[in-house]
């Protein structure tokens, strides 16, 4: 059975960090490209992030780009997410997806918070 686990999310100030952490089971992760989505409170989901099977390429939303860094460790069968230079609006919960879309199975999510 696939499944993938999120952690990490919490409270934190504006222009904080935050280090969020995926474990995958019940499938080879590193045949997979895996993906970070999030949502925001009252809206759709909003794809943030996707990093290829071998980390060779890594693709970014506007709205992250420059302050979030996704990564992958396949002996571990884990994926990141480093989030520096929090605002508000990055308010949502996260989720990890496998594969290269916001379509694939996902986790429970976790979440982020941003506020003073």
């Amino acid at each position: 059975e696939v499944q993938l686990l999120e952690s990490g999310g919490g409270l934190v100030q504006p222009g904080g960090s935050l280090r969020l952490s995926c474990a995958a089971s019940g499938f080879t992760f590193r045949n997979f490209p895996m993906t970070w989505v999030r949502q925001a409170p009252g809206k759709g989901l909003e794809w943030v992030s996707t990093v290829g099977s071998d980390s060779s390429s890594t693709v970014y939303a506007d709205s992250v780009k420059g302050r979030f860094t996704i990564s992958r460790d396949n002996a571990k069968s884990m994926l990141y997410l480093q989030l520096n230079s929090l605002r508000t609006d990055d308010t949502a919960m996260y989720y990890c997806v496998r594969g290269g879309s916001m379509d694939g199975k996902r986790g429970q999510g976790t979440q982020v918070t941003v506020s003073s």
